[in-house]
């Protein structure tokens, strides 16, 4: 996946590759291989890829992304059936696809609907014929990726996949449409040592989207409502609000997007958010900060505004806290409020467990925390601090790697304020361990003021007087030996690559029996039953090998890896302190 070509929507690029010949099929991804390879230049909306010296492709995106078959073109003599158009919407970031009428759309009103005609008694609505079908098809699409394992995925599976994710779209199902683009998505960064790839985000993206496309057609009433999701966040008017600048974070995707988000709050304690977030780089990310937000006639930066305050009529919001910026918007610079000032304060009342409960359970991941610094803690991925926050031992890591970003730096050097006790913001790191992503802190010598981590460079000078940086410790290797990761480590291998990797794995009798030994009763025949569905192939009568049966492992895989996060989820409740039967749970059939 190259950053460098414009995005291509889901439809395309299952388009081109189906047009493809067997023969091209089977070198589709040397093609993708060899155009990542050549010199890409833009001049406007057009890429322009030399193919050789002679021959072109060129990629048109009005709008930022292609969005039509014919919006690929290339100059050799096997076009427009050729392997490099297919290549080229192949080795393109994903976008999003375009907005359906139809399906998608609640029906007007007094417009005849699939509901029962009255009779006395109402039956919970169920998911229409075509919303099957999708379901299906995004299942089998995710399943057969899982049994090639993102090693084995090339570009006809996630061509297949992508065209999965279009139907589903068509058929009103977005939300499984997205998640099945978040697993090509992934799996393209994996395939191409993306440093950015996480084997864990891979794993949670499959497990997304084989959880909805399995839960659909048996899912009824508000239960369906939420597998099916939205194709948009609708906008709601608001009225006034009078916001108060909380901290700003940078963003900077594997997917080519960048930009800055301002995180605010109301009289009330919610949450709000302004953002500036397009296609581009490191250097985006860290400029934006500098832009004026998109919101009214105000020349705030993101910068100012994680420190000052906005007054704001006409207001619109999403149901996650986005502020639009529609054209009867109006806003203008407010003063801000110090983190120990009212609204503000409200935010860091509600102790810990509560809000890691609320962010399990669906709400805001952000945690509002008093935390003192205890020293860092070295391991694979980096340094960490280590913090005491009310009794609870905390990792606290950086929220992003790439150098352009300060984030690394500030922990190291907010490693060196151990016993002064800060105010912080971080994103919670769901896990057996209390574990969370550092965006913003407290100043170490001015509480009144504070840092935004992704943005700002603190300096030894901004540190208390005499402090020094205590030497990393080694990461214990207890945590990830948890008995639970006996199961994990197997749900994880299938990932990169696949059923076979599990079918020849060996025995697991003896991890069965210790998660047994331990309590672990359920866990022990997921593995078992794993096990057993990634090694059953069966033969014909003639004794050859007939087709393998991708849902059944899909389903067993499945299976496991819900249990798992479910039960990790009550673990990382049980860390922060909290009630593990706070947790909402879900069930897999």
């Amino acid at each position: 996946m190259s950053p460098d070509l414009p995005p291509v929507v889901p439809s395309v690029t299952a388009e081109l590759v189906a047009a493809l010949p067997p023969r091209l099929r089977k070198r589709l991804d040397a093609g993708v291989t060899k155009l990542l390879a050549r010199p890409a230049t833009r001049d406007g909306d057009t890429v322009r890829i030399a193919v050789d010296d002679e021959t072109d492709v060129v990629l048109h995106a009005p709008g930022g992304a292609v969005t039509g078959a014919d919006a690929i073109r290339c100059g050799c003599l096997l076009a427009p059936d050729c392997l490099h158009r297919a290549a080229a919407a192949s080795a393109a970031p994903v976008a999003d696809d375009t907005p359906v009428q139809g399906p998608a759309e609640d029906p007007a009103p007094g417009e005849d609907t699939d509901t029962p005609q009255e009779t006395g008694e109402t039956e919970p609505e169920r998911a229409t014929p075509a919303q099957h079908t999708a379901a299906r098809a995004v299942f089998d699409a995710a399943a057969a990726v899982l049994e090639a394992g993102a090693d084995g995925a090339g570009a006809v599976l996630q061509a297949e996949l992508l065209h999965a994710a279009h139907t589903a779209r068509l058929a009103g199902l977005p939300r499984a449409s997205a998640a099945a683009v978040s697993v090509v998505t992934a799996v393209r960064a994996a395939r191409a040592a993306d440093p950015g790839y996480r084997l864990g985000d891979l794993a949670d993206s499959l497990t997304a989207v084989l959880d909805v496309a399995h839960r659909v057609p048996h899912a009824t009433g508000p239960d369906l409502t939420g597998l099916r999701g939205t194709v948009r966040q609708p906008y709601r008017p608001d009225g006034s609000l009078r916001l108060y600048g909380l901290f700003s974070e940078p963003v900077l995707t594997a997917t080519g997007y960048a930009g800055a988000v301002t995180w605010t709050a109301d009289a009330e304690g919610r949450l709000h958010t302004v953002s500036d977030v397009m296609p581009g780089g490191p250097a985006r990310a860290t400029g934006a900060a500098d832009r004026a937000v998109r919101i009214g006639d105000t020349a705030l930066t993101h910068r100012e505004l994680s420190r000052a305050g906005l007054a704001v009529s006409g207001a619109t919001v999403s149901p996650t806290g986005r502020l639009g910026a529609g054209a009867g918007v109006r806003a203008v610079r407010a003063s801000g409020a110090a983190w120990h000032d009212e609204p503000l304060d409200r935010l860091w009342a509600v102790p810990a467990a509560d809000q890691v409960t609320r962010a399990l359970n669906g709400g805001q991941d952000l945690l509002f925390l008093e935390v003192t610094f205890t020293g860092t803690v070295r391991e694979t991925t980096g340094d960490c601090l280590l913090a005491d926050c009310a009794g609870v031992p905390l990792r606290l890591a950086a929220a992003h790697d790439d150098p352009a970003l300060p984030y690394r730096d500030n922990l190291r050097l907010l490693a060196a304020a151990g016993g002064v006790r800060l105010r912080i913001v971080a994103r919670l790191t769901p896990g057996p361990h209390a574990r969370a992503l550092l965006l913003a802190a407290a100043h170490p010598t001015d509480p009144a003021a504070r840092v935004n981590l992704g943005l700002d460079r603190l300096q030894h000078a901004d540190l208390p007087r005499g402090a020094s940086a205590p030497p990393a410790g080694v990461a214990a290797g207890g945590g990830d030996e948890a008995p639970l990761h006996l199961l994990r480590r197997r749900v994880h291998q299938a990932v990169p690559g696949g059923r076979r990797v599990l079918a020849l794995a060996g025995s697991t009798a003896g991890d069965a029996a210790r998660l047994r030994r331990l309590g672990l009763a359920t866990a022990a025949d997921l593995l078992d039953d794993l096990h057993t569905a990634a090694a059953d192939r069966s033969r014909d009568v003639f004794g050859r090998l007939v087709p393998a049966d991708t849902g059944r492992f899909a389903r067993s895989w499945l299976a496991a890896a819900v249990y798992t996060e479910v039960v990790e989820r009550a673990l990382c409740v049980h860390a922060w302190g909290g009630a593990t039967g706070e947790v909402a749970g879900r069930a897999t059939a």
